[in-house]
């Protein structure tokens, strides 16, 4: 199916990812990861959905709780996403907070503490599960719980002293990861609550400091490339991690930035995603077997990662996404053409078709590498996402 070919091709792609997503993906998660003993949801899972590990990613609650609570918001108000939605959520608040108020990274099925993290990507899905979960119930309780959760992603991130160092000081850097994860936070906060008042700002004043940060400082016009780590002043850090780009993750960064256009009506915000998904397509996209590539290096070295050349489920939504976003905002050919490549390589290689759902793993032939459906890591968050996303792009009228 071609975006250009028809306005009825459209509405069969629009109609293709509404099915994969009510018919296949959720009804998987509800069938096979909500935990019905002990709340909140499982997503250590092998092929067929049976458990592979009862220990729980805490930021999969908020995830999960986010997923289930939008479906019921902006799909159609089904009693067992409302319920997914409330198991996730409430587990979060029974297990979720360390003693300190930061979050652990994994509990136990029951709920005991495992591990804590540095980072608090823990906290940043919480904001999103609690304000959604506060948009579909009306609680009060939820809305206050969504501000403190993003008021302790804020300190945690971005206040000095407050985060344990990764490294000495020898070489000090920053990371894309906490601006970028930081736009799409503040974009449902503002989304469920509107413009409340966190850290001292607004959820869009928040955006502007967290995108002029990613312009100003990560992306290198003159490499054509938007950098994952850089020194703090925004110079380039000439070392194997430093020159390490993630295309994926720079992609969904770039439709992150796409969203706020789209929200704004803002031309230049649009061009800025826009230049960042091209320049990273280019740096991503294998010539070779298709797919994006996990990790490339800036100036075409081997890359220290040993995975660097397998193909991730996730990069592969995030692409999916960003080119139909691209093409809805623009109506460029090149990004529809881009959007049927990565669609039509993902959906002959990604989906299982005995089980359902995805893999996540694949060589970079395009072989699967291994079949699990779900770690700590991959649960019913990007691959619902994305065709949630997608279903309702091409639900919308065309720029």
């Amino acid at each position: 199916m071609s975006l250009v070919a028809s306005e009825t091709d459209r509405a069969a792609l629009g109609a293709f990812y509404r099915r994969a997503l009510v018919e296949d993906v959720v009804p998987f998660w509800l069938r096979h990861g909500l935990d019905r003993e002990h709340g909140g949801i499982l997503t250590c899972l092998d092929r067929d959905g049976s458990i592979l590990d009862t220990d729980k990613s805490v930021w999969f609650q908020g995830r999960a709780g986010w997923m289930f609570a939008t479906l019921w918001l902006t799909v159609e108000p089904r009693a067992e996403w409302l319920d997914a939605a409330r198991s996730c959520v409430e587990f979060l608040r029974r297990h979720g907070q360390g003693p300190d108020g930061k979050m652990w990274f994994s509990v136990t099925r029951e709920g005991r503490p495992l591990r804590m993290r540095r980072y608090v990507y823990s906290e940043a899905f919480a904001t999103i599960a609690l304000a959604a979960w506060a948009r579909a119930t009306g609680e009060a309780r939820a809305a206050d719980d969504a501000r403190h959760a993003f008021e302790t992603y804020l300190r945690y991130s971005f206040e000095p002293g407050v985060m344990t160092p990764k490294f000495e000081p020898t070489r000090p850097s920053k990371g894309l990861g906490p601006l970028m994860i930081g736009v799409v936070t503040a974009q449902e906060l503002r989304r469920h609550l509107g413009e409340v008042t966190v850290g001292g700002r607004t959820p869009t004043e928040w955006i502007n400091a967290f995108i002029a940060e990613v312009e100003r400082d990560f992306l290198k016009r003159e490499h054509g490339a938007l950098m994952e780590t850089v020194a703090p002043d925004g110079a380039l850090l000439d070392h194997a991690d430093g020159r390490t780009l993630n295309p994926g993750h720079a992609i969904e960064c770039a439709w992150f930035i796409m969203e706020e256009a789209r929200w704004r009506g803002d031309a230049r915000m649009a061009s800025l995603g826009i230049e960042i998904l091209d320049a990273m397509w280019e740096r991503g996209w294998d010539p070779v077997h298709g797919g994006l590539m996990y990790f490339t290096d800036l100036r075409g070295k081997p890359v220290q990662e040993y995975w660097h050349d397998m193909k991730f489920w996730w990069p592969h939504c995030e692409a999916i996404i960003a080119t139909l976003m691209a093409w809805r905002m623009t109506g460029d050919p090149r990004h529809a053409a881009r959007h049927q490549q990565v669609h039509e390589w993902s959906f002959r290689r990604f989906p299982d078709p005995v089980h359902g759902e995805w893999y996540g793993y694949l060589h970079r032939d395009g072989t699967v590498s291994q079949p699990a459906k779900g770690n700590l890591y991959k649960g019913p968050f990007h691959l619902p996402r994305m065709l949630w996303r997608c279903m309702r792009l091409l639900g919308e009228p065309e720029a």
